[in-house]
């Protein structure tokens, strides 16, 4: 899949209106528990100075009773806020990654065709699961703990200032230069989390890919060069995170070297003070302490801010998806066809799937309602690309394709394809049970109507000899059935969904002589009243069509019925005739 060359990237103000605005609520509460948990936090330091200033010299028990109370009790609100924090924020940020999902896997799923011609399942599925997981960092913890950090330096910052101004100028000047760096860094971690993506979702394609090949790569004695490809992969990944660390570790080590020189700093200068009577030792302790409550959130947000980096990097990328154009277009496709009777006409189509590369050149034909069109051609010759032009996959460049008279680029795909049936060469199940995959069109179909169409494609045959019948399972893209079995199931699919228009790509091709002989029945029962398209390898399997389309190089060579073509001693004869010598 390609990526933009040029991303500037999600501004902070949509994430703003799209992500946090709407989650105000929850944020604002958890953003009160946080300033109530950091506030509590501030009594230890504050206790400790009355503690060593007041209650030890005067020996002063009542007061030390009130402070180690004060001190349980900031104690328990510091427990009680961080829980509440983790369920309020962190549950709703994980709500919004399961949103965020579904929205996105929506998208995909009404992207056109020609998208998944290019992507690959693997990268896809990463973009999915894995872009949007850092948002959790905006709506949970990271957001609230980092707004909560900067409310308790500032506040500190103004403690500080009122025990001691010279010290806390002097520790200000490594805290100005940690921000600088920091700010510095962030800006050069975002494209590295950026590509991390994508790199991600390479590797993560490739080994979806590998697995769903196993047979192939098993075959071909091909593990050891799958295995160098998929380590390349991993490497390239560990080289982008390593790159991410590097910048990260170099913020954390500044924050340690600057932080720490600031704490040797304070050790004389206040050790000075407190020799010269002008810093008690109980205001050292409290400064030193409050120091340390400052300094934590501004070191914490060096981890929040590369979350918060690599959560924007993900919605970059995610983004970047939802911004590609769905297949259907409400304000182009806004006719509703009722229930058609499926008379389909091309006029002058052509179509190229690349500017200046035509498949199908000025295609003109018409498929009355209830007819039988077959498309045979050499391979390459452009017949499934017409087929994919009668199903909406694809649209014409130039050209109409009517369907009942109306212009299919402008109709309504819901209420076209609720009543178009496709049966592929390789036609794809679902890992489930026999039963699952035939009432994948019409989930709703009672017991009836199934055992309907398991009789007529002969399912019952193969399903009566396994101890679960239709409930068995039947494997990833039923690899556990023959190649017979599957074509049988997917016929029984096309059966059940009841279409008006159907498209079979070459439907029996892997059928044993016995399956095919049930086969060609049933699909006479199923092409019975309704417009069929089929693509055939196979010519002896479309002698009875009520029109033959001879495609060659995108253009229709010859039409006509199997026994004027064969008089006509043409493309066809020769074609057919060269099977039969086969």
């Amino acid at each position: 899949m390609k990526e933009k060359k040029a991303t500037k990237g999600i501004s902070l103000s949509k994430v703003f209106k799209t992500i946090i605005w709407p989650r105000k609520k929850q944020i604002f509460i958890g953003l009160g528990l946080i300033v109530i948990s950091r506030f509590s936090g501030l009594v230890l330091p504050w206790a400790s100075k009355y503690l060593i200033d007041d209650v030890i010299p005067s020996d002063d028990f009542e007061l030390l009773k009130w402070l180690i109370i004060a001190v349980a009790v900031a104690v328990t609100i510091q427990a009680v806020t961080s829980f509440a924090l983790t369920q309020i924020l962190s549950v709703e940020a994980q709500h919004l990654i399961a949103k965020l999902r579904a929205r996105v896997q929506g998208h995909i799923l009404k992207l056109p065709i020609r998208f998944f011609d290019s992507a690959k399942t693997g990268e896809l599925v990463s973009r999915v699961m894995t872009d949007v997981e850092g948002v959790r960092n905006l709506v949970g913890t990271g957001l609230a703990q980092m707004v909560g950090g900067v409310l308790t330096s500032l506040v500190c910052l103004v403690l500080l200032i009122t025990i001691s101004p010279m010290l806390t100028l002097y520790v200000l000047l490594p805290v100005g230069i940690f921000g600088l760096i920091s700010l510095k860094a962030f800006g050069k971690i975002r494209p590295i989390f950026r590509e991390r993506g994508k790199i991600n979702a390479e590797v993560t394609g490739r080994l979806t890919e590998t697995l769903g090949g196993i047979r192939v790569i098993k075959g071909f004695n091909a593990e050891s060069q799958e295995i160098k490809t998929f380590e390349e992969g991993v490497n390239r990944l560990f080289l982008n995170v390593k790159s991410s660390l590097t910048a990260t570790s170099f913020v954390t080590s500044s924050a340690t070297f600057l932080l720490g020189l600031a704490s040797a700093g304070i050790m004389g200068i206040g050790g000075y003070m407190i020799m010269d009577d002008t810093l008690t030792f109980g205001d050292f302790v409290a400064f030193t302490l409050l120091l340390g409550f400052m300094i934590a959130p501004i070191v914490q947000m060096s981890n929040i801010g590369s979350q918060l980096t690599e959560a924007f990097a993900g919605l970059d990328r995610t983004e970047e998806l939802m911004n590609l154009p769905l297949e259907e277009d409400p304000g182009k496709r806004n006719i509703l066809l009722p229930s058609i009777k499926g008379e389909v006409v091309f006029e002058n189509v052509s179509f190229g799937y690349e500017e200046g590369k035509t498949v199908v050149q000025n295609i003109s034909f018409k498929a009355a309602p209830g007819t039988v069109t077959a498309l045979v051609g050499s391979s390459g010759s452009g017949k499934t690309t017409i087929s994919g032009l009668v199903a909406s996959f694809l649209v014409p460049n130039e050209g109409q394709v009517l369907v009942d008279g109306h212009d299919l680029s402008l109709v309504n795909l819901e209420s076209y394809r609720s009543q178009l049936g496709v049966v592929l060469q390789d036609d794809f199940l679902f890992e489930g049970s026999i039963r699952q995959n035939i009432l994948f069109p019409r989930p709703d179909a009672g017991e009836e109507r199934l055992m309907a169409a398991v009789k007529a494609a002969y399912v019952d045959e193969f399903s009566d000899r396994f101890e679960s019948g239709l409930d068995t399972l039947i494997g990833e893209r039923g690899v556990k059935l023959s190649g017979g079995q599957r074509q049988r199931l997917a016929i029984a699919r096309a059966i059940l969904a009841d279409p008006r228009i159907l498209i079979l790509d070459e439907a029996t091709s892997n059928l044993d002589a016995e399956s095919e002989n049930f086969i060609q029945a049933s699909l006479k029962h199923l092409m019975k009243g309704r417009t069929t398209f089929v693509i055939a390898h196979r010519l002896s399997t479309i002698r009875q069509a009520d029109e033959i389309l001879v495609i060659e190089k995108g253009k229709i060579v010859e039409k006509g019925k199997h026994e004027t073509l064969i008089q006509e001693k043409g493309r066809y004869f020769d074609l057919y005739t060269y099977q039969a010598r086969i």
